[in-house]
């Protein structure tokens, strides 16, 4: 068969980011469309694809509810943000005129 290459010749992907200093730490994860979770991340790979535990969802319904959800595999092409719950903070937009 030839044309066809063997897995071992293929270049080894690298990770996007280095999440290896969060195992085990609780993150907020946002995703395409709005919807954002908050676990501890167990594991990933390559493709940011996550394993975290103890995951729970905000709702933004007609009132603000919490939905847990427990183990949970996320995919990556569908997260847009990423972050550490401990040691992060929102700030006001630096860029906003106050008088507007």
């Amino acid at each position: 068969m030839r044309g066809w290459k063997k897995a071992a010749d293929k270049p080894r992907r690298e990770a996007i980011l280095d999440l290896s200093k969060y195992v085990d730490e609780r993150i907020r994860v946002k995703f395409t469309g709005g919807r954002e979770v908050t676990g501890i991340l167990k594991g990933y790979d390559q493709l940011l694809n996550l394993v975290l535990d103890d995951v729970t969802e905000e709702l933004q319904l007609p009132e603000p509810h919490i939905r847990t959800l427990g183990l949970t595999v996320l995919r990556g092409p569908t997260i847009t943000v990423l972050n550490p719950v401990d040691g992060s903070e929102e700030i006001a937009n630096p860029f906003i005129n106050p008088e507007q």
